[in-house]
């Protein structure tokens, strides 16, 4: 057995031998790095919709790489918000695991130099605010139930970015969560080097769902409410969550539409009555737990994972409806924002992060992404606040004091 020193340093080796390219993800429950590119999950390009044949192409390249001599082969990387783009997941050549990163600081040392960052809104917070009542307006004629809506912030730096102390940040400063870095695809140049590199890094506070054996875990989260320095407000502000009509009902929305896409690969289910509060360093959120027992031991995480993307909070309900209306919204494409990032292995083991918390990173430019839950007793500029409490988990990781974007 493991020293608990000993275990300690095998985890800060994994995140210190992080390099630009590589996959990463820490979570509660262990930490993974992946190097190299055995196989590549292909598109599936006389399909419309990618989801509808991703998990049976997963299992495939999982086949695939099992036949070709991999010693233990797993598809790891990200998912898109968007039905019609393709995902990017591999399996790497060589994948290393270890206990999760608790009490672990950083042994690389701390930046003399920070760099200076052009900050844009898109959209501008006004025009985000319009399009909260747009999607009120949906909701007040019955079309919706609920919409979650997002903006960015494009922030490019006077150097290049500096991804593994964004990534050793990151992890520091969100021990209970899932930080995450994956490769995202470039199109192809006659120079692929390090520059054509894009990096997709984050650390979300969202289980999307989990599969070990035959039990199986999501945990959504929505209803929100930003921390204070101030430890009495504080208290007060979780406390004023758990008793919020509006985000109670917000909550329940998300639940239940969990529980109906997965009670049909389950034995038995177990669902909760109340949600309970859990906190990131930027923010309280409501939790439920959901969890289950699968009746065919052949249901992979993966596809669990797709039955329930996206659900309704990163995206709305009814979700068909809801994503028409972002797209309508939106002035930008959110990419992999909103989707999942994660891993399934051949035993169909596995575990998939609601993408958010994020930004896309390209060398000196970096795109930032936050939304909020919009629903009939929303009001605009308390969504516009809750994006700009979101967005401090990377400003803060960057060393942005940015506390008001607004």
């Amino acid at each position: 057995m493991k020293s608990k020193e000993n275990s300690t340093v095998l985890e800060k080796q994994l995140l210190d031998d992080y390099k630009v390219g590589d996959f990463f993800l820490a979570s509660p429950s262990q930490t993974l790095l992946g190097k190299g590119s055995f196989l590549t999950v292909p598109s599936d390009a006389e399909n419309r919709d990618q989801m509808k044949s991703l998990a049976a192409r997963v299992t495939a390249a999982l086949k695939a790489a099992k036949e070709q001599g991999h010693p233990n082969p797993m598809v790891t990387g990200a998912v898109p918000f968007d039905y019609e783009k393709d995902a990017q997941l591999i399996v790497p050549e060589m994948i290393w695991s270890s206990a999760p990163l608790q009490d672990i600081g950083t042994s690389q040392p701390a930046e003399t130099s920070k760099p200076n960052y052009e900050i844009e809104s898109v959209p501008e917070p006004a025009r985000y605010m319009d399009g909260v009542e747009q999607g009120l307006t949906h909701i007040k004629s019955g079309h919706l139930d609920k919409i979650v809506l997002s903006r960015s912030l494009h922030l490019t730096s006077s150097e290049t970015v500096n991804i593994n102390q964004l990534l050793q940040n990151l992890a520091r400063h969100n021990k209970n969560g899932y930080t995450f870095a994956v490769d995202l695809p470039q199109p192809e140049t006659e120079n692929a080097e390090f520059d054509n590199l894009k990096t997709l890094i984050g650390a979300s506070p969202e289980l999307l769902v989990s599969r070990t054996g035959l039990q199986v875990v999501a945990n959504p989260l929505a209803g929100s409410r930003p921390r204070s320095d101030d430890p009495t407000e504080d208290k007060r502000r979780a406390e004023e969550l758990l008793s919020s009509t509006k985000d109670l009902h917000e909550h329940a929305v998300v639940v239940q539409a969990v529980a109906e896409a997965l009670r049909p690969f389950f034995k038995k289910i177990d669902v909760p009555e109340k949600p309970s509060v859990i906190h990131t360093e930027t923010m309280w959120h409501l939790s439920t737990e959901v969890k289950g027992e699968l009746v065919d031991p052949a249901t992979s995480s993966l596809e669990l994972a797709i039955a329930l993307h996206p659900t309704p909070a990163v995206c709305g309900s009814p979700s068909g409806l809801a994503r028409e209306a972002i797209q309508e919204i939106e002035p930008f494409d959110r990419g992999f924002f909103t989707g999942m990032v994660g891993w399934c292995n051949a035993e169909g083991d596995g575990e998939w992060i609601v993408t958010i918390r994020c930004a896309e990173v390209e060398k000196r430019v970096l795109r930032l992404f936050a939304g909020a839950g919009v629903v009939a007793e929303s009001k605009p500029e308390e969504e516009l606040a809750e994006t700009s409490a979101k967005f401090q988990t990377m400003l803060r990781a960057m060393g942005i004091d940015a506390k008001s974007l607004n």
